[in-house]
């Protein structure tokens, strides 16, 4: 057989992601970044950033999630210039994404979508491992938002809260999250998993040992890692957010209005 032709890439070109913790848990923030240490490509350096106060500590419901939005978005604009992706580290289809599409030209991904789009790809079943309840019909809410409910089994809870993720001792979380994970496989037929929030970004290694993916039965997807690599790879391909359409900028309206404020 002829040797196959193929190409070995040469950029060198840095690329500057801002990581968005929107919630005020700053130890949150650093486990994603301590996630990434080991599969974050030359080049390329992830700066996190944890909402200020008013922030609320963990974001449990919708009210959390305008509220986080709000304390964020008001604190990136003004650095955004300095990053060429953004990286929304809140597993739901949190307000911030799009409110951050609209302003800012960079790419913005939120961890649940570069979750379940990664799950699409890798397999025919999605699962999510989630929090509590309440965060469990949010996620599936989400689902039919991103229009994949044909391809989900729904999502399993731990039933913890999200700071409890932090705070419980760590043997007893992970049997939490291995266990809904491996309901999701054996009892539901999910063949990949998504971890339903940042704060289970370390926690991903439990998960595999549950679901088997050394036979390659299922596979465990970390939103945070994913959605890291898409957006190097949306930079290195120069793609920038559409401005013709919906992520149009209102910030023309607003200074015609008198409210050239954020």
């Amino acid at each position: 057989m002829a040797e196959l032709p193929s190409v070995t890439g040469t950029s060198t070109k840095p690329i500057n992601i801002l990581l968005i913790n929107p919630n005020g848990t700053s130890s949150m923030t650093e486990a994603c970044l301590r996630s990434l240490e080991y599969t974050l490509p030359p080049h390329c350096t992830v700066t996190g950033f944890t909402s200020p106060h008013p922030a609320p500590s963990a974001i449990e419901g919708h009210l959390d999630g305008v509220l986080s939005a709000a304390a964020a978005i008001r604190a990136v604009v003004p650095i955004a210039s300095k990053y060429d992706a953004f990286l929304v580290a809140c597993f739901s289809a949190h307000p911030l994404i799009n409110a951050l599409r609209e302003e800012l030209s960079g790419p913005v991904i939120g961890i649940m979508e570069a979750s379940l789009y990664a799950a699409r790809m890798l397999g025919g079943r999605l699962g999510i491992v989630a929090t509590a309840y309440r965060s469990k019909i949010m996620h599936e809410d989400a689902i039919r938002y991103y229009g994949l409910e044909g391809f989900s089994v729904g999502a399993e809870t731990t039933n913890l809260g999200v700071l409890e993720l932090e705070r419980l001792p760590r043997d007893k979380v992970l049997g939490l999250v291995g266990e809904a994970a491996r309901r999701l496989v054996q009892e539901k037929g999910a063949d990949c998993i998504a971890l339903g929030c940042a704060g289970m970004t370390e926690m991903k290694l439990k998960c595999e040992e549950v679901v088997g993916t050394k036979d390659a039965t299922a596979q465990v997807i970390d939103g945070v890692a994913v959605g890291v690599q898409f957006l190097i790879g949306l930079v290195r391909e120069s793609h920038v957010t559409a401005k013709g359409g919906v992520f149009r900028s209102s910030a023309e309206g607003r200074k015609a209005r008198g409210q050239d404020w954020l």
